[in-house]
């Protein structure tokens, strides 16, 4: 004891051993997950039970012509429009086998006729990839919120029920159909809740603009039937007693349109 290092390697051993509990006591204290060993430093993930993360924040997509390159493309005929000219409807209806059928689409082809490669205009999922007698290879793709896209009139289809495709990914190439043999086209439309709606004026427009109009369309509809009454279509006069009412004539033609299909 009387030598001067002892005191120091003391305290020296008394330090060394306090220091050693506390860092044990801490290493015991934290958990280690077993999961963030394998994530390489990433951090934590958003997986559960071994499932692929979702991504949710994709961004809205516009309708695109379903052509790689869309200058070089023509619209052969177009959609059948209840408000358009009588000479527009005219032109827009599909003769085959004695009758007209109203186009439920639109005849898309490219200005050389050659063929073409067809593309998803929309991201979605394959649920229906078959050949039909009528309308040729036929590919339909779903969308979100009861929104499809159909492509007619296909040839060398490369998916098939079931594949999930991107915008802008080739799905086939263009083709002919007994309803259009005399061009190489694609014969393409939009529906929303299973109501062909006119592609033209979608291209270009999110998805969203379908939605929101077709939300403003139940808004409307919607209205009490004694409200909708009063109020008479803008430009015409009210009918008198005994005249035919436009409403009639169009619930006519709307019934017409139904009935003849171009997606038989």
């Amino acid at each position: 004891m009387k030598k001067r290092w002892v005191f120091p390697a003391i305290y020296l051993a008394s330090a060394a051993i306090i220091l050693t509990a506390v860092l044990m006591f801490q290493a015991g204290n934290t958990e280690t997950n077993p999961e963030d060993e394998n994530n390489n430093g990433q951090g934590p993930t958003t997986s559960y039970n071994e499932d692929d993360a979702v991504e949710v924040n994709r961004p809205v997509e516009n309708f695109v012509m379903p052509v790689t390159d869309k200058n070089s493309a023509v619209i052969e005929k177009q959609f059948w429009d209840a408000d358009a000219s009588k000479e527009e409807q005219e032109a827009s209806f599909v003769y085959y086998n004695g009758m007209y059928h109203p186009n439920t689409g639109v005849d898309i082809k490219m200005k050389d006729g050659e063929t073409f490669d067809v593309v998803a205009s929309l991201s979605g999922t394959v649920i229906r990839a078959e050949e039909d007698s009528l309308l040729g290879n036929v590919v339909e793709i779903e969308h979100l919120n009861g929104v499809k896209t159909y492509y007619q009139a296909l040839s060398n289809v490369t998916v098939k029920a079931g594949d999930f495709v991107d915008q802008g990914q080739k799905i086939a190439e263009a083709g002919t159909s007994l309803m259009n043999k005399d061009s190489v086209h694609v014969h393409f439309e939009i529906r929303k809740d299973s109501v062909a709606v006119n592609p033209t004026e979608y291209f270009d427009r999110p998805v969203t603009a379908l939605l929101d109009e077709e939300g403003q369309a139940s808004e409307e509809s919607s209205e009490p039937a004694d409200e909708q009454e009063k109020k008479p279509a803008e430009g015409t006069d009210k009918p008198e007693d005994g005249e035919e009412k436009d409403g009639d004539e169009g619930t006519d033609s709307e019934e017409e349109e139904e009935n003849v299909s171009y997606n038989i």
